[in-house]
């Protein structure tokens, strides 16, 4: 993996305000490609699975490590709002940062290049992404104004230019593109080259499919709406974690105003995962789309909602009242939404504060 390495180390930003989460089956061989990017920064590993199989992770990291047991003896009943075998487990690693910033990248993505061949310092993209303001109310048809080279158009409300506060940063892939199971299954060679140079806010009042593996918010801001919900083990659907914690998350930003980026930064998806057994994780979840992505769109949170914790806790309500008449795992997932939260208030306590200080295997090189 020596072709990977940078030669030029970068000045880290936000070094002592942001955490990485990565969620990981396996050993971390993946962080040596990352190295001149992440090595300046702490990690948070969630470890999906068997808690007492050995996760290696290369020397120089500075990373706490948790597994289903410390989870288990952290958040206590509590624990039952956290995903097992399913990569939805890293929203625990949210939960006990202590940081302003996440990043959180998949184990099987990679360093991308730009076309002119550079590699991609992603983590950095997406931290000028969250300083810089958004522009949800307005579309700029240059995209992000904010951007070097780029500014507001002609006919744009000079009232409007200061844009909102940035909330999340999504960013993309090269290579293996984030497709559903009945794509991939027509479309098994098909890969992503195109590299579009664009950030872009997503306007208010429309949803997107947020994908997990290359993603960046303020935890501060907007954490607590950051709950992958309940899939995996023992759950009848998978692989709409990082959608549903989007469509909260979007729902919540617009009643509060604030703004969602997508586009830079890319990352190199360097694994297709079997597309037969996404088939069976995606099986009811697209059934269920069809239904839940209406009732995200129609819902309007009462003015009364004034913290990111009241929106939670109010569309976990109206997702047992209206999606739960869709099938009963609505109304356990709203039960695991309401939990969260719960136990995002305890952690992040004083004395949570404190239990965290004790909580993890890690190393401090």
């Amino acid at each position: 993996m020596a072709q990977w390495y940078s030669s030029v180390k970068p000045t880290p930003m936000l070094k002592a305000e942001l955490d990485i989460v990565i969620p990981t089956i396996r050993n971390l061989d993946f962080l040596e490609m990352w190295r001149p990017f992440f090595e300046k920064y702490h990690l948070i590993i969630v470890q999906d699975g068997d808690p007492s199989k050995d996760i290696k992770i290369p020397e120089g990291f500075d990373y706490e490590l948790y597994n289903r047991d410390d989870i288990n003896r952290i958040l206590g009943p509590k624990a039952s709002c956290i995903s097992f075998k399913d990569s939805a487990c890293r929203c625990f690693g949210y939960m006990v940062s202590k940081k302003k910033y996440i990043y959180t990248i998949d184990d099987d993505c990679f360093v991308a290049k730009d076309p002119s061949g550079k590699e991609i310092n992603a983590l950095e993209q997406h931290i000028k992404n969250l300083l810089s303001p958004s522009i949800p109310h307005f579309f700029n048809t240059l995209y992000d104004p904010f951007r070097d080279g780029a500014d507001f158009v002609r006919g744009y409300p000079f009232s409007m230019r200061e844009g909102a506060t940035t909330a999340v940063s999504h960013g993309l892939w090269l290579n293996i593109p984030d497709y559903d199971a009945p794509t991939q299954l027509v479309k098994p060679l098909e890969r992503n080259s195109r590299y579009v140079d664009a950030v872009m806010t997503i306007p208010k009042g429309t949803l997107f499919p947020m994908c997990g593996m290359n993603l960046a918010f303020d935890r501060e801001l907007i954490g607590p709406a950051m709950y992958f919900g309940l899939m995996g083990d023992g759950q009848p659907i998978g692989r709409y974690d990082d959608m549903w914690a989007g469509w909260c998350v979007k729902v919540i930003c617009d009643h509060m105003g604030w703004g969602v980026k997508t586009g830079l930064p890319y990352i190199w998806h360097s694994k297709a995962s079997n597309p037969f057994m996404n088939l069976k994780k995606e099986y009811n979840g697209i059934f269920w789309q069809e239904e839940a992505i209406p009732f995200f769109q129609s819902v309007t949170l009462p003015k009364e909602c004034t913290s990111v914790q009241q929106c939670y806790l109010e569309l976990a309500n109206l997702v047992k009242e209206k999606l739960g008449k869709l099938d009963p795992y609505f109304i356990k997932l709203a039960t695991g939404m309401v939990t969260w939260i719960e136990a995002w208030e305890e952690l992040n306590s004083t004395e949570g504060t404190e239990a965290k200080a004790k909580a993890p295997k890690g190393k401090n090189d």
